[in-house]
């Protein structure tokens, strides 16, 4: 068992003591390095710029990354939820269950096309949603699961496939932070109806702004090259006439959310670096760990058996019961040793949208409130992780975490 160590920590920056860092260190950034620069610099100097063999090849080698037949590329990872929902047929009257804890993106999705997003409660442990919640929220209007690997520790997905199967219903993997993760030893890209990336520069690989959904449904992927390409073919076997080599047809009504060959050179060279950018924040995580587990004022990340983590972000949960003070100054006194934290995230119905959806006259929250993701989000403070940070950025904020919680502490 570790002891505490007796000598008593400096004062914190925000109770008159010197910053841990005279600069600021950020809860993420993208890594970018001469070869991403020249690889992008290529495709400049060649003849397509937008949508063309470059991206074809991003989409085949991301395919065959995560084992899946098709991979379909987009212009944002809240693009590729939109194209999941509208491949899925999620449509006006439907229900999509989500996780409370997640961004946005993972909910707004069912309501660009006329759905309701149901929240169900997450599991404790894990910070995911939780199957059993999963199913107490399943009506005849649901259409469609989308489980969010947060963090990216992946969700209990043979629970969840089980009940998509019970019910018949589309799962959509939100994997928007597990690029790299494996659930029972498969990779997360390969294993659900279809599953969706983001390469925002926080994420593991980053193309600037980015998405992916993949799938192994050939009838899925049609949907969403068509989603992502204003509805339009010019696939013969699709058509319903062909007048010549010119012709195109609009088969549905879709959105301009194609990615450039210019983000796919980006994204193609930083996939060739994914196995070195998740070694690194998985030794990060592993450092973190190690040196907050004998703190009795927090709790480090449950990692499921069945999960290996791609470690997006590191979450560290405050035993508030410990603290002289809330998750609030804890908060600002680490920012004020110029460690960037953060917190995800804030139960997406307490946006103030959710409370017009839920009641317009009282703006209740009751019709979502879920008491574990209430009570996680009262506690939780995101550490920078990303794999750019060298050794010494992560001594930095293990130093400030130590003491602030020694200020912090009852």
């Amino acid at each position: 068992m570790a002891v505490r160590d007796n000598h008593p920590e400096p004062l914190p920056a925000i109770a008159g003591g010197e910053p841990v860092r005279e600069t600021y260190l950020p809860y993420a950034r993208q890594w970018i390095e001469e070869d991403d620069i020249e690889a992008v610099a290529r495709v400049m100097r060649g003849d397509w710029l937008t949508t063309g063999p470059t991206l074809a090849e991003f989409e085949k080698q991301f395919a065959a990354r995560v084992g899946a037949r098709y991979a379909v590329a987009f212009s944002s990872g809240t693009a590729a939820l939109h194209a999941a929902c509208f491949a899925a047929g999620v449509g006006r009257g439907d229900e999509v269950i989500t996780s409370p804890i997640t961004f946005v993106a993972s909910a707004s999705c069912a309501l660009y096309l006329g759905a309701k997003p149901v929240f169900a409660d997450i599991d404790p442990r894990t910070y995911n949603i939780d199957p059993v919640e999963i199913e107490k929220k399943i009506t005849p209007q649901t259409k469609a699961i989308i489980p969010v690997h947060f963090t990216g520790q992946p969700c209990d997905l043979d629970a969840i496939h089980a009940l998509a199967e019970k019910h018949n219903l589309v799962v959509i993997e939100d994997a928007c932070h597990a690029l790299g993760a494996e659930y029972k030893g498969q990779p997360i890209g390969c294993l659900s109806d279809m599953t969706v990336f983001s390469f925002h520069p926080v994420k593991h690989i980053t193309t600037g702004e980015g998405g992916m959904v993949t799938t192994n449904s050939g009838e899925l992927y049609q949907w969403l090259l068509l989603f992502r390409n204003h509805g339009i073919t010019r696939d013969r076997e699709l058509m319903v006439e062909d007048q010549g080599p010119w012709y195109y047809e609009m088969l549905d009504v879709g959105f301009n959310y194609r990615l450039t060959d210019i983000q796919a050179a980006l994204g193609l060279s930083q996939l060739r670096k994914l196995d070195r950018f998740l070694e690194r924040r998985r030794e990060i995580a592993r450092t973190y760990n190690e040196a907050f587990a004998s703190l009795p004022e927090v709790e480090i990340p449950y990692q499921a058996p069945y999960s290996r983590s791609s470690w997006h972000l590191y979450v560290l949960v405050l035993k508030l019961e410990h603290l002289k003070f809330d998750r609030r100054q804890v908060f600002e006194a680490l920012r004020a040793e110029n460690i960037g934290v953060n917190v995800h995230y804030l139960p997406v119905y307490r946006h103030p949208y959710y409370r017009w959806l839920g009641d317009p006259d009282s703006c209740s929250l009751s019709g979502f409130y879920c008491f574990h993701a209430e009570e996680l989000y009262e506690r939780i403070i995101t550490l920078p992780l990303y794999p750019a940070m060298d050794n010494e950025d992560v001594n930095d904020v293990i130093q400030a975490v130590r003491r602030v919680i020694s200020w912090a502490r009852k």
